[in-house]
């Protein structure tokens, strides 16, 4: 019996060889000693025995055996060699008790290198062994900027509390998602409960995923997948859950598991094209009254207590207005006080055909129910979410930021303007930079002084920017509560007591969802997705028309008209404000020969511009919506969980933006 083992073990391994001298790659397995021979390490870490994946073994530590086996660690050599028959003996002893003398190896990139026991590794795969046991020596990479080896260090940090090495992302930051979507803290350790329970949930899934053809896929793994599926069905559910169910699931969602191929997964769409006019037939053949559509908005919060619920339901009362006839629209209040997935699915249930979501913390609900109801459109207010079922919508709101820094600069005669920030998202930090580079342009000498609501209170920003003798200040993009001392909003000159409006963002809502209900209506966003194979996000401006800037009547002449060429400008699309060489607080000189930067470059800043006097945000420091909201739609730099030193503060109550 071990001889015809032997014989299809050969079998396999010079099909293998054979293959990938095809593909001009090496018919035998690599050498560790050869793959660091030209690289620098960082020294080595003695993980002691622990089950290796037997997948990720792909090599051997030294050239001494790699002639005998080809790269799936089948063997080679000829019958009746030595070498076959020690193969065949440990075969039969496999068969017989098991084999359990466990193996050395080194482990570098979480790959696996044999140092003693390739013959065991060999028979064992071929028995499809999932585990084997050995004594492994991490060998560490020199730190770098390499994003392979920025990842490969964010696996080993995790594996200090899971002990988990039998998955790999792809992505930076999959690891502290995963850990937070098993309901753990960052660092928090996992016990061997936890692990068991890990492991045959993972298993589960990988099968369900090979089976539907995962592992045709070329720059994704199946971990990716899995982080994908718990983000929709969550990890209870993953555990909960059948085989056949979890495959079920799966090919619900398989789109969103293919968009990780992508190397730019996100289409942003940055102006409406232009409407479709219906042709004479169309319209006699169309019936004289189209059926009504019902048209859910989904709010965190009400209109009553929060500015930002407000501004969408003063939107929502345009288009029921302009489409009184064709629409009916209905709202869904306070929806994560309770379960959101239920209260989107209550509106499906309802009959909407379109829902919005109105608050980025809603992402996970929306795609959960999108993805088991495809024939519904559901849109998230957000920005930079690659997801494939649920489209996001948002507003060039920098290009306001940048005119209300320029008006700023030009008033300022202290050198010293304040802006007043939320939480750091993506699309915040750009109007952030955006306003003080028009500040820069309009006053080369000033200083921008930004302050964060979710690490201080209100109160405790007003009286540090009195203190430093800010009176030009740039507070939130609108009013984050209704009727409290914190509703300003805009650029201000306070002097004490006094604070004079001067101008302001104005968010256009109802603009934009009235210019998203007319593509519903003739078919082109739906179209749009179809011929699309990414996530769609809407990321409109003043060219759209969703943008604009208000000024009060105390604004000085002078600076109205500076603000009124500039806001030409913008809706013409003829300058964008990140014109390049842009300075960095670092140093860092980006763009030096591009001339602006480009939308993927805008709307993923992580740095501040050389005028800003202020920092990013660390996790840690940040309230529990300030988390929340950074979780869902937060720039990875924030999401860091390294220790700030600073306590979150508690806020009884606080708005999305």
């Amino acid at each position: 019996m071990p001889e015809y083992y032997y014989k299809e073990a050969l079998k396999l391994g010079l099909k293998e060889a054979k293959a990938a001298s095809s593909k001009s790659d090496t018919a035998m397995l690599p050498a560790l000693d050869e793959l660091l021979k030209d690289k620098k390490t960082a020294g080595e870490v003695n993980l002691g025995l622990v089950p290796i994946p037997a997948e990720r073994i792909v090599g051997t530590k030294s050239v001494g055996r790699v002639n005998a086996f080809a790269p799936n660690f089948m063997p080679i050599m000829d019958e009746g060699t030595e070498f076959a028959d020690k193969w065949e003996h440990l075969c039969q002893s496999h068969l017989s008790d098991g084999i359990r003398e466990p193996i050395k190896a080194y482990e570098y990139m979480n790959r696996f290198y044999v140092e003693e026991g390739n013959k065991r590794v060999s028979v064992l795969k071929f028995f499809d062994a999932v585990h084997i046991m050995g004594t492994v020596i991490r060998v560490l990479p020199e730190k770098t900027d390499d994003e392979e080896v920025d990842r490969y260090y964010e696996f080993v940090d995790f594996y200090k509390y899971s002990k988990v090495n039998f998955i790999e992302f792809t992505v930076k930051g999959s690891y502290l998602k995963l850990q937070k979507a098993l309901g753990k803290e960052p660092g928090e350790e996992w016990s061997e409960e936890d692990r068991k329970a890990f492991s045959a949930a993972y298993y589960y899934f990988r099968k369900a995923y090979l089976s539907m053809g995962g592992e045709k896929l070329q720059s994704s793994t199946a971990a990716d997948a899995m982080l994908s599926y718990i983000q929709v069905y969550s990890y209870q559910e993953l555990t909960d859950t059948t085989a056949a169910d979890i495959e079920k699931n799966l090919s619900k969602m398989w789109e969103e598991v293919e968009l990780k191929e992508e190397q730019t997964p996100i289409e942003v769409k940055t102006d409406p094209p232009a409407e479709k006019k219906a042709s004479v037939l169309t319209k006699v053949l169309s019936p004289s009254e189209p059926p009504v559509m019902k048209v859910a908005f989904i709010y965190d919060g009400t209109p009553e207590k929060s500015g930002w619920v407000h501004d969408h339901e003063t939107g929502r009362r345009h288009i029921q207005t302009v489409f009184h006839d064709r629409i009916d629209t209905e709202i869904y209040r306070n929806a994560m006080e309770g379960d959101p997935v239920g209260v989107i699915e209550q509106a499906v249930e309802d009959g909407a055909g379109l829902i919005f979501t109105t608050s980025p913390r809603f992402m996970q609900a929306s795609l959960r129910v999108a993805v088991d109801h495809p024939d519904v459109i559901i849109m998230n207010c957000s920005l930079n979410k690659s997801h494939r079922y649920v489209r996001s919508y948002y507003t060039r709101m920098y290009e306001a930021k940048f005119i209300l820094g320029a008006i700023a600069g030009s008033l300022c005669e202290s050198g010293r303007l304040g802006y007043v920030c939320d939480y750091p998202i993506f699309g915040q930090i750009a109007g952030i930079n955006a306003f003080a580079l028009g500040a820069q342009m309009a006053n080369p000498r000033v200083k921008v002084y930004l302050e964060w609501t979710s690490i201080k209170d209100a109160k405790e920003i007003a009286r540090s920017m009195e203190e430093q003798g800010i009176r030009l200040i740039s507070s939130q993009d609108t009013s984050r509560f209704l009727f409290d001392e914190r509703s300003s909003f805009g650029l201000s000159y306070v002097n004490g007591e006094q604070r004079e409006l001067l101008a302001t963002p104005v968010w256009k809502w109802g603009v934009y969802y009235e210019r998203i209900l007319n593509r519903v209506f003739d078919k082109s966003m739906q179209e749009e997705y179809k011929k699309s194979n990414k996530a769609l996000n809407y990321y409109w401006g003043m060219s759209a028309g969703v943008v604009d800037v208000e000024y009060a009547a105390t604004l000085p002449r002078p600076a109205r008209r500076f603000g009124d060429l500039l806001r030409k400008v913008m809706i013409q699309e003829a300058a964008s404000p990140f014109l390049t060489p842009i300075i960095a607080q670092n140093g860092d000189v980006i763009g030096k020969e591009t001339g602006e930067l480009t939308l993927d470059q805008i709307i993923s800043m992580d740095y501040l511009v050389e005028n800003v006097v202020g920092d990013i945000p660390l996790y840690d420091a940040l309230t529990p919506m300030g988390k929340a909201t950074v979780d869902a739609v937060g720039i990875e730099k924030a999401k860091s969980a390294a220790d700030t030193g600073a306590a979150p503060v508690q806020s009884p109550q606080e708005d999305t933006p």
